[in-house]
């Protein structure tokens, strides 16, 4: 942990925001390179830059159905009085070695087909009579059906100009080209780019495999019944959901009861495949806080490894917090508050950073926006604690949702911001210009 850690394990002791994220990612790491087939790595952050080895696309071609002319050939055609054209044959894509056009022919051409030599255009199948010797035509017919399509004439009734319907070599991007900056995180249109340059494997940094544990021996699982005195886990899913939209591969632990041992055990069985380990509850001051208590006392021969310090934080929600790291690789934990909305609220601020931070991107945080507070009245805050208090965000305004108590789940659901409310401020009045972190 970095010398803000160190400096102060008193109780008493209470940490700002910034101090414990700066903490954070002073410890968190970027994980190893590691090379991966194109598919395998969606969702990674590239560690290279990529240059273009070949030219896209490689050779002009078609982007029609159509025939392949020379432009004098066709100049001032019509309906009226149509350029008739010799079809030399066809041109389909792949064709390695297509058919020259000379004076007065033509050569019937497929999206995508290289452009023939002595071609200078393609006129589309549409602007012919397809070499049926009457009006215009709609598309062609398949050359398994008639194949007799590829010879004989055909009568063009519109001009074009030189290149008309011709894709040029390089005209998406061109050899030696920058094609993707290291740290880009590769979705779909990035993968489809590599694979279009030949690229079969790329080197990445992996996604972060992201443990979550809830705890707490009233937590029942969803789909089972409820019974008294008992409520729903649904921390676990919500964290779980939420590493995995930042990027990480998660896997959610059922709800440990509130016993240490079993928590500490459970916890050793998930080290072989966390990168990034997070629970949620046990971490205030209750009797049955099982996670500092299964975390704070063992040595460094146990599973603490470097250890963990749970911390009071000037924040609301969020006060509780723990981190450190684990085990015999030194994983990090992040120990959130197990109220649903301090345990999601801190996972925004402190746990999605790390999560990036992992992936190795330096675009950590949620974005920020100044935002003009809506209300019928005023929001409250304790002096010396950043709040953070549900939001809805629109055009520059924001509403608050629901109330201050970390309880309120459904307001939670409805809203897409978080208000800022500074350490200094004890009340802002409607009207005011507010920070909000936005989370859609």
């Amino acid at each position: 942990m970095s010398s803000a850690a160190t400096r102060s394990a008193d109780s008493d002791h209470l940490w700002s925001v910034d101090e414990h994220l700066e903490d954070i990612l002073s410890t968190v790491r970027p994980l190893e390179p590691i090379e991966l087939q194109l598919l395998d790595a969606q969702g990674c952050v590239l560690v290279d830059d990529v240059t273009v080895p070949v030219s896209l696309p490689p050779f002009d071609n078609s982007s029609m159905d159509g025939y392949a002319v020379r432009v004098a050939d066709v100049a001032g055609a019509s309906e009226e009085f149509p350029a008739v054209l010799d079809v030399v044959g066809d041109v389909a894509a792949g064709a390695a070695d297509p058919v020259r056009v000379g004076p007065g022919q033509a050569a019937r051409i497929m999206t995508g087909a290289p452009l023939p030599p002595g071609a200078e255009a393609v006129v589309p199948v549409e602007w012919t009579d397809g070499g049926l010797g009457e009006g215009p035509v709609s598309g062609m017919r398949a050359r398994s059906l008639a194949p007799e399509g590829a010879a004989g004439h055909v009568r063009v009734h519109r001009p074009a100009e030189a290149r008309t319907h011709v894709r040029d070599k390089g005209s998406d991007v061109r050899a030696g080209d920058l094609a993707l900056e290291a740290g880009t995180i590769l979705g779909p249109p990035q993968i489809a780019l590599l694979a279009a340059i030949g690229r079969g494997t790329v080197r990445v940094r992996p996604r972060p495999r992201v443990v979550v544990l809830s705890t707490g021996s009233e937590l029942v699982q969803p789909g089972e019944e409820l019974g008294p005195g008992r409520i729903y886990d649904s921390n676990s899913f919500a964290l779980t959901a939420a590493a995995r939209d930042a990027g990480a591969i998660a896997y959610r632990v059922g709800a440990v009861a509130d016993d240490a041992e079993t928590l500490r055990s459970t916890i050793e069985d998930q080290l072989i495949r966390a990168d990034l380990l997070v629970t949620t509850g046990g971490v205030s001051v209750g009797a049955y806080d099982v996670v500092k208590e299964a975390l704070e006392s063992v040595g460094d021969e146990d599973v603490a490894g470097a250890g963990v310090e749970f911390r009071k934080l000037a924040m609301q929600p969020g006060k509780p917090q723990g981190f450190g790291s684990i085990g015999p690789d030194h994983t990090p934990l992040l120990a959130l508050p197990g109220n649903p909305v301090s345990s999601y609220v801190s996972f925004e601020l402190f746990v999605r950073p790390a999560v990036r931070a992992l992936m190795g991107l330096t675009d950590l945080h949620r974005p920020r926006a100044r935002a003009v507070l809506k209300g019928d009245r005023a929001l409250r805050s304790p002096k010396g604690r950043r709040q953070f208090l549900r939001g809805a965000y629109t055009d520059g305004e924001v509403t608050p949702v629901g109330g201050a108590g970390s309880h309120l789940i459904a307001a939670l659901a409805q809203a897409d911001a978080l208000i800022v409310v500074p350490e200094d401020a004890e009340s802002v009045e409607p009207g005011a210009e507010v920070e909000v972190v936005l989370l859609g």
